[in-house]
């Protein structure tokens, strides 16, 4: 490479060597560094929910959601302490499928139900991804005014590829966010798979919502989910949509007609309504408290909540089992070989199982 300044013709001039350039960090920037957030004790974080603390209740539901054992203890701690506190809620399931509207209409429900005073926690399943484990969480984004809301709580959480782990999250959840003063708990399910029978066994009314107009009528009517509704809504009914609205109510209704009596004794109804233009929501809260005087009236809402207590319990009893099972050292190592066994056509799927299984008995003695 040639350097011109070296030249004969440029012999009476120097080159002075460059500026050395400073540092791109600032030399008087003292670094600090960031305090650790000092962990709460039990008693700390059973006095911040009850007495309504934002901050320590969103601390406590992580807790519940964490997944290590040293923040289980504690949560399973504070969740004993705040069930004294709990239990004074009217707990909704609202469901429906992907796109029907259920986040929009949460937000215009909720202010409905603020309107009377008192305060609504909004636990939203969201799901997420099969590949990548991650989750949007973004259906506070939907629910613009009720996330500013003084009076309201609003916790995404990701169903995580667990649905029944959630499920009992959410539960533990609900008990903590009754014991802050939360005297409505709404629960919105992923509206896909399972999710809706999970979300049924721990809430008192489940609210459906349908779309008219998308050749969804005939799904809609297929038994399991029709059959634990305890309302059915039909949204976007406005503008040129309101004829359909008006026809799918029709269908709806006719379907129920075929089923057989709720154990409630309570025959579901169905309305339509617009979550967009905020139309007919107060006739949708008018069916709900109705609902609530005829089953407290009749001793059903303290049945329902019984069996579901006890409903919990079982589960929380197979899911312990089940995570024993599979946590045990001795039975890790087995099932990668009992697995390389079923797939080569040496062994049966169930003899396998069977085998397994004995181990493990075997290992309890």
């Amino acid at each position: 490479m040639e350097h011109p300044e070296n030249s004969e013709e440029y012999k009476g001039l120097t080159v002075n060597a460059g500026i050395e350039q400073p540092s791109i960090v600032n030399p008087y920037l003292k670094l600090r560094k960031k305090p650790r957030r000092r962990e709460l004790s039990v008693a700390e974080f059973v006095e911040g929910i009850v007495k309504g603390n934002v901050t320590v209740l969103s601390q406590a539901v992580t807790l519940v959601e964490s997944v290590k054992p040293e923040h289980q203890t504690v949560a399973q701690e504070v969740l004993e302490k705040c069930l004294p506190y709990a239990g004074n809620s009217v707990r909704i399931g609202i469901s429906g499928v992907p796109g029907a509207g259920k986040s929009t209409s949460i937000d215009v429900f909720g202010l409905h139900v603020l309107e009377k005073g008192g305060k609504l926690a909004v636990l939203a399943i969201d799901p997420s991804s099969e590949r990548t484990k991650g989750s949007i969480l973004g259906d506070k984004t939907r629910m613009e005014k009720l996330s500013v809301h003084p009076n309201a709580f609003i916790r995404p959480s990701p169903s995580a590829g667990s649905l029944g782990g959630v499920a009992r999250k959410t539960r533990e959840t609900i008990i903590l966010c009754e014991a802050a003063g939360y005297d409505k708990i709404f629960v919105e399910t992923v509206g896909v798979g399972q999710s809706e029978t999970a979300v049924h066994s721990m809430v008192d009314f489940f609210l459906l919502i349908q779309l008219a107009g998308t050749g969804d009528e005939l799904q809609g009517i297929k038994r399991g989910i029709m059959e634990m509704a305890d309302g059915i809504v039909i949204n976007k009914a406005d503008g040129s949509n309101i004829e359909k609205a008006k026809l799918a109510a029709a269908h709806f209704r006719n379907a129920l007609h075929l089923f057989p009596v709720p154990d409630s004794g309570w025959a579901p109804k169905v309305l339509t309504y617009s979550g967009f233009y905020g139309l007919g929501i107060k006739e949708i809260w008018d069916m709900i408290d109705e609902y609530f005087v005829f089953v407290k009236k009749n001793g059903y809402f303290d049945y329902r909540r019984n069996e579901q207590a006890k409903y919990w319990m079982y589960e929380t009893i197979n899911e312990h089992l089940r995570d024993s099972f599979y946590n045990n050292p001795t039975i890790e190592t087995m099932l990668q070989a009992k697995e390389k066994e079923v797939l080569n056509g040496q062994q049966t799927s169930f003899i396998a199982a069977k085998h397994l299984l004995d181990t493990y008995y075997g290992l309890l003695k």
